[in-house]
């Protein structure tokens, strides 16, 4: 598996993990006050997800920029 699928297959799984651990935030919070790691646990998952979601948004324009094929505006 090359960095490129390695990004995308990581960036799946973690939202997978972000979602649950939102889910488990309302949960928590429904039933009653919930302790601040809690509250805090999505972010990780969220910080790690806009990294490699910014690198697959940036990678094909990096590839075409330094492949020379973009001399001038479309």
């Amino acid at each position: 598996m090359n960095g490129n699928e390695w990004t995308r297959q990581a960036h799946r799984w973690l939202s997978i993990v972000f979602t649950l651990t939102v889910i488990a935030n309302f949960v928590t919070m429904a039933l009653a006050t919930p302790p601040s790691w809690v509250v805090h646990s999505p972010l990780p998952p969220l910080f790690v997800q806009m990294f490699t979601g910014l690198y697959m948004l940036a990678q094909p324009h990096v590839t075409r920029w330094q492949s020379g094929k973009n001399a001038g505006p479309r």
